[in-house]
């Protein structure tokens, strides 16, 4: 059974180059379009599809605002934003995530040909579909269609006997990986923490050039915590939060006192710059075992690796269960791994970081701060 989705935008020409780009995939089916928001709420009663690509700007009613219609109504179903590479663009599809949507991807920019941009729009909104569709739905496509790249495993639920214990120790530094979902999960982490932690902490969030700078000011004003987007050269300070830039890798040169961040564009690794492994494995090889590693809802599996040798190391990682995870790919890899000590809901990880941060005893005893 394919997976039905009803596309969103105003643009007669980019409603046929996604309608084109979908169709080329045996897995999903074009159950209809809408021309804006207002158009999309009728248009889904009708046809209540599986998945919804919404875009942001339209006229009548906006993608922000169908999408908060659509879960006024109880509606739950997946909603993609399909956004333009611009600090408006950035700006209101995390709007639209706060909202309620469930991802986005964004619009081709600078594409020389149609053929190109039906191929950017495929690669970045197949795997999506198909990994946000319905259980029912995944569950009978093919393995290699069900939005994970070639070679990454399913994710298998390990028991809790089965993770390691966690030792007592001091955390000098925390790293955060998240990708699907992400953007939400960071801002319920950032405004669940009482006050700023007494180390730094280093995030990479799988999101292009613009979106990063745009969701490090957004997570600032969520708590007591300064977030920034980091730049090269800017020397780590506890209570301050380091978001990796878009196309950019983030990782620590130095040690210890004498750290500082640098940026590179290096190939991206797990299909991703910036990479989870990359930065964690960086943080890891600066602080050794003294690092707290969580890991966020998220396709694929970046992550995985490094979070097996902060393990090893002696560190600590903690990751988001499945039933908080919008895709439980990269806490779920780390989780199959044996590679966290604890998998938590969402809403409990600002407390058991914290914990582990400033009370080491509490979180080796499975108590909250």
């Amino acid at each position: 059974m394919a997976i039905r989705v009803l596309v969103v935008d105003d643009s007669v020409v980019i409603r046929r180059l996604v309608v084109q780009a979908l169709e080329s995939d045996p897995a999903i089916e074009v159950a209809g379009t809408a021309a804006n928001g207002q158009l999309a709420l009728s248009k889904f009663e009708q046809l209540r599809p599986d998945v919804v690509t919404m875009d942001v700007e339209m006229p009548q009613m906006n993608g922000v605002e169908a999408v908060r219609a659509l879960r006024a109504k109880g509606v739950r179903v997946p909603i993609i934003m399909f956004s333009t590479l611009t600090a408006r663009g950035a700006t209101a599809t995390l709007d639209a995530l706060a909202a309620g949507a469930t991802d986005y991807v964004t619009k081709p920019a600078n594409v020389g040909s149609v053929q190109e941009s039906l191929k950017q729009v495929a690669e970045q909104l197949g795997p999506k579909i198909r990994a946000l569709a319905p259980r029912s739905l995944r569950s009978s496509l093919p393995a290699a269609r069900r939005g994970a790249p070639a070679g990454t495993p399913e994710p298998v639920v390990r028991k809790a006997a089965t993770l390691p214990k966690a030792t007592a120790h001091p955390v000098r530094a925390v790293v955060v990986g998240s990708s699907t979902g992400g953007p939400e999960a960071l801002s319920r982490l950032v405004s669940g923490l009482q006050a700023p932690l007494p180390v730094p902490v280093f995030v990479v969030q799988h999101m292009p050039p613009v979106f990063t700078a745009q969701l490090a000011a957004r997570l600032d004003r969520m708590g007591p915590s300064t977030v920034v987007e980091a730049t090269d050269g800017m020397v780590p300070r506890a209570g301050t939060i380091y978001v990796a830039p878009g196309d950019w890798h983030m990782v620590l040169a130095g040690r210890s006192a004498n750290t500082q961040i640098k940026l590179h564009q290096e190939p991206p690794v797990n299909f991703c710059r910036p990479s989870v492994d990359v930065m964690f494995q960086s943080v890891l090889a600066c602080y050794g075992k003294d690092i707290l590693g969580v890991v966020l809802t998220g396709m694929g599996s970046d992550g995985k690796v490094a979070s097996g040798e902060i393990v090893q190391a002696g560190g600590t990682v903690i990751s988001q269960d499945e039933q908080t995870s919008v895709v439980w790919g990269m806490p779920g890899a780390v989780a199959a791994a044996g590679a966290t000590h604890r998998i938590l809901p969402i809403d409990e990880i600002a407390q058991a970081i914290t914990a582990r941060v400033t009370r080491a005893d509490q979180f080796i005893e499975g108590r909250t701060a």
